[in-house]
């Protein structure tokens, strides 16, 4: 069944939440520069990793309802969930995308506009 396999923060700023996160949680930061990523280690244990990346767009104004991190579910074919998705009313936010070395990446939005990732693992992606 397809699980919650990472989260993902979304920064204006990435350099001062990585050391902000690093700070409270002692989080591991890996920088991948190829993509100006930010992998997240938060430790040993129950729980899942994530990710830190420029955010795309401006940040959520005070006061907005929602303003949080995007959760991304393992599927074992992006691409027969994102048919899945989109035949269930979603839309594409960001369009399918290699990680190199971890696997493929895609983004929608469900009908309420909330974005979620779906991430199918491939060590052979580039």
């Amino acid at each position: 069944m397809p699980r919650p396999v990472h989260f993902e923060i979304h920064a204006s700023d990435p350099e001062k939440l990585v050391a902000f996160y690093a700070r409270v949680f002692d989080w591991k930061f890996n920088h991948l520069p190829h993509m100006d990523y930010w992998l997240i280690d938060t430790g040993p244990g129950e729980g899942i990793n994530g990710g830190l990346m420029k955010r795309l767009g401006p940040a959520a104004p005070d006061g907005a309802p929602v303003n949080s991190y995007v959760v991304t579910i393992g599927v074992p074919s992006v691409d027969d969930y994102l048919k899945r998705a989109l035949d269930a009313g979603a839309t594409i936010a960001l369009a399918k995308m290699p990680i190199p070395g971890v696997g493929w990446q895609v983004y929608v939005k469900d009908l309420d506009g909330n974005i979620l990732g779906l991430h199918q693992g491939d060590a052979s992606a580039k």
